[in-house]
């Protein structure tokens, strides 16, 4: 779907709030009551019984700076005092963990994100690493990955890391313009993404990838271009290039701009398709949904093989069952249920200090859920899903496929018997697609605005 071809029509019938569905059911539609301890704890054993390799998710929130853009749970302050008291407080939480699990776990993939990692030093990073490894097995084949800051990761931070066993860094460049990183309060050069990058390669990281939004403030076309024509000097492995999400009642920050300096629905869409092209033609492929890697990257050819998954961490070519999710604000993922940790620092420190696990809300999901949650799943990875086996039906897929009839007359699905398949054309509507599914939405649509727009 080229920028000539744009319909501007479905982009304004379809540009609506709608869920990212890195979860289903999405957080607003969770069961109003939290889980009991004792039942959470039920769906983690239970599915750790089934596959021993876990994922492991680590908040690390704290920033010196509020980039205004960013809708991430974070704490802004120069004190790095916090550190190592919120790394013994993530290391008791990983405790409550395997004084319960039936045996020792196998770690599959680990994942620090946040705020910004990189606030801490590279000797406190060492004794997380440590101490959460301390009495662990690593799977036969694991990915450790970090989210960096290109203006405060040194060569030690790298090194620590890549010496722990971390090969995969993910550096937030967002845009390479001095005016829009000015606007959105994230003061970083050109340089110190090129000094990141080539000093990651040195070391040996087999795998560089660059966070990219489109639809930012006062953002156009020319700021596009200039920016992936740097990106393609560079050759980052794999590339996120996220939508800008409008939510400055989840995000107060985002009102040191208006809504005058985004660009419009089509605009923003036109910036996507633009960038789109200019990475497919530097060698990228879109995977997914905002996602772009090189055919030598190893989440291509998961893809490829039909591997590849989708969680609270993103798309990843590391599938496990069971992601526990350390710090406040982390989601823990048994499949089965969801529970999110309290987002305060101070109060999640409290609770666990206190020996309980720290989490205020959660979900555990029944047949109905599971049942929806694969086809979500197949469709965000695979961009298809079917319904042939007994096992993958239910009452509420078909209330689905009934309101994706619609979506088959703008020509953004295909169906075959029993299958649906997304179309060229529907990609950009991924969310949409999905969102015809979402039994839990439809049966209590919002009446206030939940989600980010479509576009």
């Amino acid at each position: 779907m080229s920028i000539g071809t744009i319909n501007h029509d479905l982009l304004k019938k379809y540009n609506v709030p709608v869920p990212r569905y890195t979860s289903y059911p999405t957080v607003p539609y969770w069961q109003q009551t939290p889980p009991t301890t004792q039942d959470w704890l039920h769906e983690v054993i239970n599915t750790f019984q089934q596959d021993d390799e876990i994922s492991l998710y680590i908040h690390l929130p704290f920033c010196e700076k509020l980039c205004t853009y960013c809708g991430c749970n974070k704490r802004i302050t120069k004190n790095h005092k916090v550190e190592k008291p919120y790394i013994d407080t993530l290391l008791k939480e990983w405790q409550l963990y395997l004084e319960v699990l039936p045996h020792t776990p196998k770690i599959k993939e680990i994942h620090l994100g946040g705020g910004t990692p990189t606030f801490f030093t590279p000797q406190n990073l060492h004794y997380l690493l440590h101490g959460l490894l301390a009495n662990v097995k690593l799977a036969d084949t694991y990915e450790f990955s970090f989210e960096v800051h290109p203006s405060s990761t040194s060569i030690a931070h790298l090194q620590t890391l890549y010496d722990l066993g971390f090969r995969r860094v993910s550096i937030g460049v967002q845009d390479f313009d001095p005016h829009i990183l000015t606007i959105i309060n994230r003061p970083q050069t050109y340089e110190q993404v090129v000094n990141v990058t080539e000093a990651a390669r040195s070391i040996g990281y087999t795998s560089v990838n660059y966070d990219l939004i489109f639809g930012l403030p006062t953002q156009t076309k020319a700021h596009i271009i200039n920016t992936i024509n740097k990106v393609s000097t560079l050759k980052p492995d794999r590339i996120a290039f996220y939508s800008y999400a409008h939510i400055p009642w989840v995000s107060p920050g985002q009102r040191a701009y208006s809504e005058k300096d985004l660009p419009t629905d089509s605009e923003k869409r036109a910036l996507y398709e633009l960038g789109r092209t200019l990475l497919e033609e530097n060698g990228y492929r879109e995977i997914g949904m905002d996602h772009f890697a090189l055919e030598t990257d190893e989440l291509y050819q998961a893809m490829q093989r039909h591997e590849m998954h989708r969680n609270f961490m993103g798309y990843t070519a590391q599938h496990t069952q069971l992601m526990i999710g350390l710090g406040a604000s982390a989601i823990s993922d048994a499949w089965s249920g969801f529970v999110q940790n309290i987002k305060k620092v101070e109060d999640y420190a409290a609770a666990v200090n206190r020996g309980e696990f720290p989490f205020y809300r959660g979900h555990i999901l029944d047949q109905e859920d599971k049942i929806i949650r694969r086809h979500i799943t197949n469709i965000m990875c695979h961009s298809e899903t079917s319904w042939l086996d007994s096992h993958t039906q239910c009452g509420a897929i078909y209330e689905g496929i009934d309101r994706m009839l619609e979506l088959e007359v703008d020509g953004l699905v295909r169906f075959e018997p029993f299958k649906m398949t997304v179309t060229e054309k529907g990609r950009p509507f991924l969310r949409n697609i999905c969102t015809a599914l979402d039994a839990r939405l439809w049966r209590n649509k919002p009446q206030t605005r939940l989600f980010s727009m479509a576009v």
